[in-house]
């Protein structure tokens, strides 16, 4: 008989993206770490093996913390010179306000326009108030600073750098199409971070995702289990190697049904 998740997926009762994933999904999600997230999306075939995640430059502030999971609030981001109207924090009330018409937590994800990267995109203050409106974690292809005091918050934040200061910081747009570590992030989507790295998951498959998750790691579990009994030979390897692809194979014939 097949689980549960595996006959709401074949059913059609997928969710779209732009659409909500439910809370038991996300917290599904949260379970797993983001390398196994990204092996179980490769199952579904909905794009390259080299696409949907953020390259190297991209880097976890607090790599302790458990997975981030929830959805893109994105931003541009200036620091070089003065805005034009407003100050430092023009911008940031309309940013919270946009979170509740999300389909679940926000991840702020913010574009850094100035090249180079001039200040930090974010300190105490934001991401206080980013985590009062129910934010779950920050992203920008900028800097960061008062990392401490952040670290207290467990908020979750990724960035390609530190700088101490926060020059002329302010918000150009929200809600735009941004470029992070080699991704383009729309408004909305499902996002799943951690010490590894970020990726993006496509809304439609989020459920399927996060119910293969677990018999993925069972069938990588056939070789480390045989390795950690010890005495290892090339014969007994291979054959558990053979038994974990298998396993692989079959599930991901059973995504794509």
């Amino acid at each position: 008989m097949s689980p549960a998740w595996y006959s709401a997926f074949v059913n059609g009762q997928r969710k779209m993206s732009g659409e909500s994933v439910s809370h038991e999904v996300l917290e599904q999600l949260r379970q797993y770490d983001t390398p196994t997230v990204c092996n179980v999306i490769e199952l579904f075939d909905v794009r390259p093996r080299t696409a949907g995640y953020m390259d190297a430059r991209i880097k976890a502030c607090y790599p302790k913390l458990p997975p981030m999971v929830g959805f893109a609030s994105t931003a541009t981001f200036r620091s070089a010179a003065p805005p034009r109207a407003g100050d430092v924090y023009a911008g940031l009330a309309d940013q919270v306000a946009s979170f509740a018409d999300l389909p679940g937590p926000a991840v702020v994800v913010f574009q850094d326009l100035d090249d180079p990267v001039a200040a930090a995109t974010f300190g105490e203050v934001m991401c206080t108030t980013y985590k009062a409106f129910g934010s779950v974690g920050l992203i920008t292809s900028g800097a960061g600073r008062d990392l401490e005091q952040v670290e207290a918050l467990q908020y979750p934040c990724f960035t390609n750098g530190t700088i101490c200061a926060h020059g002329y910081c302010h918000i150009v747009q929200i809600n735009v199409p941004v470029h992070v570590g080699g991704v383009t992030v729309h408004p909305g989507d499902l996002l799943h971070g951690d010490c590894n790295g970020v990726t993006t998951i496509p809304n439609e498959i989020a459920a399927a995702v996060a119910g293969a998750c677990a018999e993925f790691m069972e069938a990588e579990a056939v070789v480390l289990n045989y390795l950690k009994k010890g005495n290892p030979d090339p014969k007994g390897y291979a054959a558990a190697r053979k038994e974990c692809q298998d396993r692989i194979q079959a599930l991901a014939k059973k995504v794509k049904s």
